[in-house]
């Protein structure tokens, strides 16, 4: 279903350029079920990984050790600081700084000197909506407040409670993830996360609970309000942490902060979190593009002058990560990584960082495009709706907004641009998806062949050459994602919308600790690497109906790009299998997984 295939010497095994490896075939057997090629033997978790980090000439030239990355054009993209990771959703977050880690068991240490550049600032996806939001179940039509405003701007954003996607997906009433333990892996932390979860859950009538804390080799950074880059961070985990409390209420959240945004330090972290909590599932909102990786190319070019960015710190970088990914999916561990905001190429970036950039080819996200890894990509509503344009709900009982389907009462409001309080509004069910492109805002979901690693045995029966992503995907659109609420700087805390595939990562992680849940009442064992069920229930038609909704509709195509993927039946480039039916698929995942 790919638009435009990306070069094939990179994807194809038998090629001199093949820039992956490739996976065997083992026997997946699990009670009376035998399919072939689903589940892998013991033997394959393994911990090395074999990746070539020079690009195909193909792709514009090549790495020597040492040596800046030749584009076409010739100019040279030189290697001036750390690879960076980019949290993609919530906020835009951009790697500035590579102390690494200090092993002191128990330390509490000021963060690294911290410089943060000019393309460091940009919070592309902070949507401010007000300092306070009228009630639990507002108008789905909330104010876009100017930046730091009250919120009593008209509508221009439709927005969803955790009660209408818990509707709109179908999540059972009767599971609620208690006695699982969803891992949240973020950098730097921010102390006022417990309470910023305690008036989410006052406003959303949710029960309390208690974030537990852990730093990575017990060295707990010292937030800089100061810093963009750690502000950023902060909205990523109130984001992270409030969404998979909503959806999974029952579920025990650990916050696992890295000292560092620093591409290995993240790896290492992640590490260290698989090692810590086996048995648990793993959110991550945050990832590199492998073309960035393969250029040894860094967004921001300020910081850290001697550089980080060779082959070789790539390479440990994919090897710890590869490490921890492997080591998750033979311990009973379930990844999710978010699949990217910038489309199928990554060009989205250029828009906030002009240079260096240069990404014209297809490419993925990493650690989502990692075999181990479940990558969410992400949707928005169809009909999408923005600005002033409302449906057109006329006397019908019932009126689709987008994802969300609601009442058509007099107390909700539907047919008003500017409904006054009170409003009251019942979501009954699920409306419809498309593709997650928003280009007035730059932004479209990520999905694309992997660069480095060949087609793993789940994916074997789509005919693909490469590992592609997504595998899934889930609600991620500006004009129709949901709420998160942060104080980390007091003077402008407030509410915001949860936007991009890093909402999506929570969200699939809340699903996993349902299923998890499920599996215990059933007396079975964890759920852990879900990839290979979820291409079994998907090449079982009867099986992916009940428990997907099918995206046919939209292109990951990023504004001003001609790279992307078209949605159609079935698994594709730009939403994987598609989003949930949660209460169809939670059992299918516990028995299967």
């Amino acid at each position: 279903m790919r638009s435009r295939p990306i070069d094939d010497s990179v994807l194809d095994p038998s090629d001199p350029g093949y820039r992956g490896h490739s996976y065997s075939t083992f026997d997946f057997d699990h009670a009376a079920v035998e399919v072939s090629g689903f589940r892998p033997k013991s033997s394959d978790f393994v911990p090395s990984l074999s990746v070539a980090l020079e690009p195909s000439p193909a792709l514009g030239g090549t790495v020597a050790p040492k040596r800046s990355h030749q584009r076409e054009s010739s100019s040279e993209i030189h290697r001036t600081t750390s690879t960076r990771v980019t949290a993609v959703g919530l906020a835009l977050l951009v790697l500035v700084g590579s102390a690494g880690f200090v092993t002191l068991a128990g330390a509490v240490v000021p963060a690294a000197p911290h410089q943060s550049g000019s393309k460091a600032t940009h919070n592309l996806h902070t949507l401010f909506l007000g300092k306070t939001l009228a009630s639990g179940q507002p108008s789905p039509y909330c104010n876009f407040a100017s930046y730091f405003g009250t919120g009593n701007t008209p509508y221009i954003l439709l927005c969803y409670t955790p009660a209408d996607l818990k509707v709109a997906y179908n999540f059972p009433s009767d599971l609620d993830g208690s006695g699982q333990t969803v891992v949240i892996v973020d950098a730097f932390g921010y102390p006022e996360v417990q309470a910023d979860l305690n008036t989410f859950d006052a406003m959303f009538g949710l029960p309390n609970t208690q974030v537990q804390i852990v730093c990575q080799s017990g060295v707990c950074p010292v937030f800089n309000m100061n810093d963009p880059d750690q502000v950023s961070w902060s909205n990523e985990i109130a984001e992270d942490v409030q969404t998979v409390h909503s959806l999974a209420p029952g579920a025990h959240i650990v916050l696992f902060v890295a000292t560092s945004d620093d591409d290995l330090t993240l790896e290492q972290a992640v590490l260290e979190a698989v090692q810590m909590f086996p048995h648990s599932i793993i959110s991550q909102s945050w990832g590199d593009p492998e073309l960035d990786m393969l250029q040894g190319t860094c967004f921001d070019d300020t910081d850290n002058p001697s550089g980080d960015c060779s082959p070789a710190y790539v390479q440990e970088t994919l090897a710890t990560g590869e490490q921890a990914y492997r080591l998750a999916a033979q311990e009973g561990t379930t990844v999710f990584a978010s699949a990217g905001d910038w489309g199928a190429d990554n060009s989205g970036l250029c828009y906030a960082f002009p240079s260096p950039c240069g990404f014209t080819s297809a490419n993925p996200i990493y650690p989502s495009s990692s075999p181990w890894v479940t990558a969410v990509g992400g949707t928005m509503g169809d009909p999408y709706y923005y600005l002033d344009s409302i449906p057109n709900c006329g006397s019908a009982k019932v009126c689709s907004v987008g994802l969300v389907k609601f009442l058509n009462t007099p107390s909700c409001q539907l047919n008003v641009l500017v409904p006054a309080p009170p409003v009251a509004c019942t979501a009954v069910g699920y409306g419809g998806e498309q593709v997650w492109n928003e280009p007035q805002y730059d932004f479209a979901g990520g999905g694309a062949p992997s660069l480095f690693f060949g087609t793993p045995w789940y994916q074997s029966g789509l005919g693909l050459s490469a590992r592609a992503t997504p595998d899934v995907s889930a609600d991620a659109a500006a004009s129709g994602g949901g709420y998160m609420y942060s104080s980390s700087v007091p003077s402008q805390a407030g509410w915001s919308e949860s936007v991009g595939t890093s909402f999506g990562s929570p969200e699939w992680s809340s699903i996993a600790a349902l299923a998890d849940q499920y599996a215990a009442e059933h007396h079975l064992g964890p759920i852990g690497f879900i990839n290979p069920a979820l291409y079994l229930i998907g090449e079982i038609p009867a099986l992916y109906h009940l428990a997907f909704h099918d995206i046919t509709v939209g292109n990951n195509t990023a504004a001003g790009s001609s790279v992307g993927f078209n949605a159609g039946p079935g698994w594709d480039d730009a939403t994987g299998w598609g989003t949930p039916n949660v209460a169809n698929l939670v059992p299918l995942l516990a028995v299967l997984s």
